[in-house]
């Protein structure tokens, strides 16, 4: 389980992360590129992952981090349910989020070396 503001806290951390609006919810671009956005109202944040990728985190639990039912969702982008997540699988999926859009310099500070998204 996280917080709004915890949540907030994680996409924050990493360079380069400029926070803003985006229709009804909060955005977290890095370099304008959306990583992930915010929507206190549902308790629930939304991650970009590629489509295989969106398939491993889901398949360890459903009910933390799911598809987005739509268009959108076969794309990537991925629900996270804040009351439900933990943190190490939160820190995980935001991570990854952030390292499949952000400028190649950057994602490697947090990729382990020789590898790529």
């Amino acid at each position: 389980m996280t917080t709004i503001e915890a949540f907030r806290a994680l996409a924050l951390s990493f360079p380069e992360t400029e926070e803003g609006p985006h229709m009804e919810v909060t955005a977290f671009k890095v370099r304008k590129k959306i990583f992930a956005t915010l929507n206190p109202a549902a308790d629930r944040a939304c991650i970009k992952l590629t489509a295989i990728i969106q398939d491993v985190f889901c398949a360890i639990d459903r009910e933390a981090i799911y598809p987005v039912p739509n268009k959108w969702g076969q794309q990537g982008w991925t629900n996270i349910s804040l009351s439900n997540i933990s943190e190490e699988l939160l820190l995980d999926a935001v991570t990854t989020a952030y390292c499949a859009v952000a400028p190649k310099p950057l994602a490697a500070l947090f990729l382990p070396d020789n590898n790529d998204i």
